[in-house]
């Protein structure tokens, strides 16, 4: 299926490309949460019309993760979780908890912006974690894990 991007996506191209992606990724992902249209005749022309409000949007939303960036770069979460005494722990920190630390700090990330490449952390440690608040932006971040003390 052809799409316009409304946005950046990464892995496939920039605000106004008109790219191919299986049908089901542009249905079930990328016109629901409106990151795509269909690439009609009229579409096009419409997109070309509202371009420049597009861009000025894009432009707002990279200069606030920068600023988001800004402000997390180099910081330190500490996470307590129960563990044995090995130092493995009963579970494991995801990324979900490592948003939920995050956001008690007062920055407004979601678990989807927050990247564990070798999965959820299973042992005590401090663990270097890459959030990403923008597709272009891209902090790193120490999750120290701690094991909880009754």
């Amino acid at each position: 299926m052809q799409i316009i991007l409304l946005e950046k996506v990464a892995n496939l191209g920039n605000l106004g490309d008109v790219v191919k992606v299986k049908d089901g990724y542009a249905r079930n992902f990328l016109i629901p949460t409106r990151q795509a249209r269909r690439a009609t005749a009229a579409a096009i022309k419409e997109f070309e019309a509202k371009r420049a409000e597009l861009e000025k949007a894009a432009a707002e939303k990279l200069a606030a993760a920068q600023t988001l960036g800004e402000g997390l770069a180099g910081k330190t979460v500490r996470i307590s979780q129960k563990a044995g005494v090995d130092g493995r722990l009963f579970g494991s920190v995801t990324n979900a908890d490592i948003a939920e630390a995050l956001t008690k700090l007062g920055f407004a990330i979601a678990k989807s912006q927050v990247r564990l490449p070798l999965g959820p952390l299973k042992a005590v440690g401090e663990f270097p974690v890459n959030v990403a608040p923008h597709t272009d932006v891209v902090v790193e971040v120490t999750v120290q894990v701690v094991a909880e003390t009754e």
